[in-house]
């Protein structure tokens, strides 16, 4: 099996989008009202890092309704899961060269 390797990404890096791919990877899926709450953002703010996140092939969204209302789901693709294994690595990487 080829060893991972670590891959810098700047799409992910950003502060926000680095806490909502953590937040993804940790749970299958999660619903666009939790990450509101946890990363206290608004609505707007947070639809653009989805956005950005989705654009580079990062999430997916799915809405369903649960509870008679509409609610979107936010799921790493294998392609941000892949990228926020790599992008975590660089970091432990710089963080061991640096320290």
């Amino acid at each position: 099996m080829a060893a991972e390797t670590a891959a810098f990404d700047e799409v992910i890096h950003a502060p926000q989008r680095l806490r909502i791919c953590a937040m993804l990877s940790a749970a299958q899926s999660v619903e666009f009202g939790v990450l509101l709450e946890r990363l206290e953002l608004s609505k707007s703010a947070l639809s653009k890092h989805v956005s950005q996140l989705a654009d580079a092939g990062y999430v997916t969204q799915e809405r369903a309704v649960r509870d008679g209302r509409s609610r979107l789901w936010l799921s790493l693709t294998r392609e941000g899961a892949r990228a926020y294994a790599a992008h975590v690595r660089a970091l432990q990487q710089i963080i061991a060269e640096d320290g």
